[in-house]
């Protein structure tokens, strides 16, 4: 005999389409223009980062897809789903109305979260808490927001950019964030050492923070820290890669095919950094616990 719950672990198939096939159809139906949408703001360079995200929340409450399935009935009535769910159109309602991007995105979020809270309870939401918090890093930020933080990080990038190439001998001077160097003229744009590309290298750390879970909280604590510098770093390495791919192989190559290969540079810069500091931190990590061991041994 099958046994059922309300989860739907072990239900009849049957009783899972009727339990879940109206909810999909009636998510699928209200958010699939709001990805159609985005499909349009995800080809821009600074939300490029978009579907990333989206696949990898996708990914990190499908893996925990068990963990939820073997919480216990929910009991009562889950006002605080409800309440979510009410936010969640409400934030959809008037960003789709309004055309205002970020409040479609909050909607999208409010909405899933308050259906796996309705669902499964307030445990399920502590196991994928992460999830939700990492699709922030999809809703578009205020332009005025966006245009005080974006400049003074701009004129830092390409203050240490200047200084690095001209330290190595390049013939680079600096006027703002104007870059020339040789005969070109470079500027750094918004998408090369913005607020947005900052946070699309956070959310990258994050997530590796997330994955990896060290059990050393020395560990985490230094790499959540030192994961805004690097961004930085990694966002000097990209336009310095653009600046020398201009001086050697002129405006067209950086402005072309290459420029989009800088992007991938800027993202593996940042990945390579991240995981030489993890390596580096485990390996404080284990001197120091090869050393208290030894105190502990020799004490004994």
């Amino acid at each position: 005999m099958t046994q059922t719950n309300k989860t739907g672990l072990g239900m009849p198939s049957r009783q899972v389409l009727l339990d879940w096939v109206p909810i999909a159809l009636g998510f699928l139906w209200l958010f699939i223009p709001t990805v159609v949408t985005f499909s349009d703001v995800w080809m821009h360079e600074d939300q490029a980062h978009g579907p990333i995200i989206l696949a990898l929340s996708s990914w990190l409450i499908y893996r925990r897809r068990d963990e939820i399935a073997a919480l216990p009935p929910v009991t009562g009535f889950p006002v605080l789903g409800w309440v979510m769910f009410v936010a969640g159109m409400l934030f959809y309602i008037v960003g789709r109305s309004q055309e205002v991007l970020a409040g479609e995105m909050l909607g999208f979020i409010f909405t899933l979260a308050s259906l796996i809270l309705i669902k499964f309870g307030l445990r399920a939401i502590r196991i994928v808490w992460f999830a939700f918090f990492f699709m922030l890093f999809m809703v578009p930020l205020p332009g005025t927001l966006v245009a005080m933080l974006t400049m003074p990080m701009k004129m830092a990038v390409s203050y240490v950019t200047e200084h690095l190439l001209f330290w190595v001998g390049y013939p680079i001077a600096r006027s703002g964030v104007i870059l020339q160097i040789g005969q070109y003229q470079l500027l750094v744009a918004d998408a090369c050492a913005g607020l947005q590309t900052l946070l699309a290298l956070e959310s990258l750390g994050l997530f590796y923070l997330n994955v990896v879970q060290h059990t050393s909280a020395f560990r985490n604590v230094v790499l959540a820290l030192l994961i805004v510098p690097i961004s930085f770093t990694a966002n000097v390495l990209r336009v310095m890669s653009l600046t020398l791919i201009t001086y050697y192989f002129g405006d067209a190559a950086g402005q072309g095919f290459l420029h989009g290969f800088a992007g991938m540079v800027l993202f593996v810069s940042a990945l390579v950094l991240i995981l030489s500091l993890d390596t580096f931190l485990q390996w404080l990590v284990r001197r120091r616990e090869n050393k208290l061991g030894v105190v502990v041994k020799g004490g004994v």
